[in-house]
Order: structure tokens, then sequence, then C-alpha cells
């Protein structure tokens, strides 16, 4: 996989401000019995851009600003322009970024006289961000030399330069992988074509620009986790970097672009059709930091066996069962606020929404409902909110492979979960 640095050196990141997150209180889930462990504070919104306006307006500036000029670093072919004729609100909640094939003011760009526009906004200067969830949806573009972005740079990229200020790529595409998206680390030692990162494809041979989907992070110190609509794909830690140094316990500003061409992408060919949009539904901030650092919490129960995803398949309607521990993500947790208890991008999920004894416990699209609420009491129950049942390793068998259900909750040693 090749990532190289799109940046350019640009007057406003001289005067780029540090707006850090303020923190929270932690307060106890309210969904059951306060739990004494797995307890984490609820998710407040910090940053909540839905692109609300008049079809044909700009974006709110007190957030959000237009970069301008060429991008020589990468060899990208547009020329990045204010105002609102690459860069607008639809009318209907979007905002969409427009690449032209076309240069009505004369640009000039670095091999000559510009041969496309587009835009590039970022926020720095208005708002930062150091930890949490930072998610965006979008509908992507298509076509060769096409290459969309959703990214952050660290705040001190004014002072330290890249790649020592870092760089975390929650979203990339080119437009020769329509159905691909990466997600990307850069810092001292590992930047450009030697970033650590990985891909997301969609299954079937769908492609990104045929429907929106929701790219996400979930950051916390020493730990960055990617998903695509909520399936995790990727987890990077310091122990990834070989020993390299982790620049990501910091403030960083959010970036949205979409380029055209590039070392990359490549350029676009006869088959490229202009224009090309990529459309941008929310970009949303959130202090949700209950993935844990690193790799989530584990939950045992009897025999000190784990709660385990059978086959480490996210598929909905994987059994959740009792295994020897393994340390594998099949067996990394995160209790959230919201009542939620997550494996690999899935939420632990009563089957068909039931709440009778014997009701099997399954691995889920987090959906929202009764079926997915949980309390972690004091008394190391898991219990089903709906159901007022606990998670009981049936047949109080403490085997590999045991399947996990609901019963009525009776203090037995097959009902004693521990998280942590």
């Amino acid at each position: 996989m090749r990532t190289p640095w799109r940046h350019r050196s640009l007057t406003w990141l001289a005067a780029a401000a540090c707006l850090t997150l303020a923190a929270l209180s932690p307060t106890a889930v309210q969904a059951a019995p306060a739990p004494e462990s797995g307890t984490v504070a609820p998710a407040a919104v910090t940053f909540d851009e839905n692109f609300e306006g008049p079809a044909g307006s700009g974006v709110n500036t007190s957030r959000w600003q237009l970069e301008t000029g060429d991008n020589v670093n990468n060899h990208e072919r547009q020329f990045y322009t204010s105002g609102t004729n690459n860069a607008a609100l639809d009318g209907q909640g979007n905002l969409v970024i427009t690449a032209k094939r076309e240069n009505p003011a004369n640009y000039n760009c670095w091999y000559g006289r510009c041969e496309y526009t587009s835009a590039r906004l970022n926020t720095a200067g208005k708002f930062t961000a150091q930890y949490g969830r930072v998610e965006a949806r979008m509908k992507l573009p298509r076509g060769q030399g096409i290459w969309p972005a959703f990214w952050m740079l660290g705040n001190d990229f004014g002072n330290v330069g890249w790649p020592a200020s870092g760089e975390i790529d929650i979203m990339e595409n080119v437009g020769f992988e329509p159905g691909t998206v990466h997600g990307t680390l850069h810092g001292p030692g590992y930047s450009g074509s030697g970033g650590i990162g990985a891909g997301y494809t969609l299954p079937g041979g769908a492609a990104f620009a045929d429907a929106f989907h929701t790219f996400a992070i979930d950051w916390s110190p020493n730990s960055i986790r990617w998903s695509v609509n909520g399936n995790v794909y990727q987890t990077r830690t310091p122990a990834d970097l070989g020993g390299r140094q982790w620049v990501f316990n910091k403030p960083f500003f959010l970036i949205l672009n979409l380029a055209v061409g590039g070392y990359w992408p490549g350029d676009p060919d006869s088959s490229t059709r202009f224009p090309q949009q990529l459309v941008v539904d929310y970009v949303r901030v959130s202090t949700d930091t209950t993935t844990p650092p690193p790799g989530g919490k584990t939950i045992r129960g009897i025999g000190g066996k784990c709660l385990d995803v059978a086959g480490a398949s996210s598929a909905n309607g994987t059994a959740v069962q009792l295994y020897d521990c393994n340390g594998t993500g099949a067996q990394q947790w995160d209790v959230r606020s919201d009542g939620t208890i997550r494996a690999l991008g899935k939420c632990l999920d009563a089957k068909d929404g039931a709440t009778a004894n014997g009701t099997l416990v399954q691995l889920w699209d987090c959906n929202g409902t009764s079926a997915q609420r949980w309390g972690i009491s004091g008394a190391q129950d898991i219990v089903s909110v709906p159901a007022d049942k606990c998670l009981d390793a049936t047949g109080n068998s403490s085997a590999n492979g045991t399947r996990a259900q609901l019963w009525t909750c009776t203090g037995a040693a097959n009902q004693k979960w521990t998280v942590a």
C-alpha cells in the first residue's frame, strides 16, 4: 500500500490554536444497577457538523477554513480553491466537494497551467480533538485518478513539521480500488509509502460510490481502531511501530479533501468522468473513549474461561460462547455507556429479541434495540435489561464452546463474570 504525504506548508498553520477537549467526569450506567467494573463516561459530542444551510452556500467558517493552492509534494493535479465553486452545501444537509476539469481563473500549478480544481477544508485554529470517536458519513466519488480523504494532522504541525506532527488517515480511497478504503498512521520513521495501516473492502464487489458509508476511528491513549459501518478492520498501538515513536497522544485537527492525480492514485485517464463529488453527510467527534487501550476488556466466566465470539467471525448471528482465554480480538469487549457490550464491531445481542430462559446470545449489528442493552452489577452479574435475566453459561459448563444464554438470575457460578 502506498500512502504518500498530501500536505504542503501553508501560512494558516502558523496561527493554529490548540483547542483541546475538556475532560468530563465519569458517571455510571443507569440501565441496571451501577457496575463496579466496566464503568465509562457517557459520550459527549464535541464537534457535530451536519452541513445544514441553503443550497449553494458555503461551510460554517467558525468551524472550517478552505485551503488554496496546488500540491507538488504528491504531484497532485488539482488547484484547491476558496469560495463555493468547489465546496458548497446542497441544501439537503450535505457538504459537496466537487473536483472539476476546468481552470476559469487561470490558476498555475507545479506542472504549469492547472487542469483541475477542487477543495480542501480543515479545522486548524478552530477545533482540535484528542481521543474519542471521530467519524464521518460520506458517499465517495469514483474514477481513475480520484483521491478523496478524511484525515487528521497533529496540531503542532506548524512547529515540528511533518511527519513529526503525526498524521491519522481515517479514510482514503484511490479510484483504481472502488471497493476498498485505507486507514493509515504516519509518523517519524514510518511516513509516506512506509505508513502503518490496512485496507477494508466492501463485500460482494460493491463500490463506495454506490451509497453512503460511515468511516470512523475510536481513539484512546496508545490505541487507535478503524471501522467502516461499524465493522472494525484494524487496531494500532505502539507495539506496531517496532520501537519508533508514537506521536498520537496529543491534539489533532480535521481535514477533508478531494484530490485529483498524484503518485498513489495515478492521473485521470480517458475513463475518468468529471465533475466528481465527495458528498459528506456529517462529521462528528465525541468523547466516547470506551475502546480501551489497547485491545479491549476480557470477560471471564466459570472455570476462568473467556466470553468469546465463535471463529472470530463478525457475521450477524455468530455464537457467543466460552473458550480458553487467548487474547485475540474475539475475546476483546467494549462495555459502553449506552448499555451495549461490543466485540469485532458488533453488539452482544439476545437472539430475536427474546427474553425467555434459554434465549441464546449472539453477535449482531448494533441497532439500538433493547435486545442489546446490558447492565453489569456489583455482584458480577451481566443482566439483560429488558429480560431482567442474567448472562448464563449453558448447563453450568465451562467446556470450550459452551453457549451463552439468558436465564433467571440465581447467583450461581455460571452467571458470574469478571470484566477487566
